[in-house]
């Protein structure tokens, strides 16, 4: 399946359409097969104890299998999540970037179901596991 919005397009209009994550994320790679995205480590995404926090975590997931599905469907901001389940495994490690390994599974007319895989950059063991389910809107006329 051919993209109808490439990496270098993504990351204005994630910032057109959801300005609250502006700075938050930053693709390194986003084709048919894979998007590969990061969470910009900032103090706001620590816990106590120096590592980027679950809930920092999740929106990295949710946020990848967004931008994965946008990707391919194109401009339509109102997809929404209507399913994620996350296992957590490993703490991060301190000061690094988390990286999202995104795959869209099921693309469909009204769902598009992605994996992701996050990692503490340069480690080869994932920390967590997310599966979610994203609601298309319906194409107009």
């Amino acid at each position: 399946m051919t993209l109808k919005i490439r990496a270098d397009e993504m990351m204005p209009y994630l910032d057109e359409i959801f300005p609250q994550v502006r700075g938050m994320f930053g693709i390194d790679r986003l084709d048919e097969e894979l998007l590969v995205m990061r969470l910009l480590s900032q103090d706001a995404h620590l816990r106590p104890g120096g590592t980027v926090s679950g809930p920092a975590m999740f929106s990295l997931a949710d946020v990848s299998a967004y931008v994965a599905t946008l990707a391919r469907i194109g401009r339509e901001p109102l997809t929404v999540t209507t399913h994620c389940s996350i296992d957590f495994m490993r703490k991060p490690a301190a000061g690094v970037d988390v990286l999202a390994e995104a795959r869209v599974l099921k693309l469909g007319r009204s769902l598009s179901v992605t994996d992701v895989l996050l990692f503490s950059e340069g480690e080869a063991k994932p920390l967590a596991h997310a599966s979610l389910t994203y609601a298309i809107p319906p194409r107009r006329g």
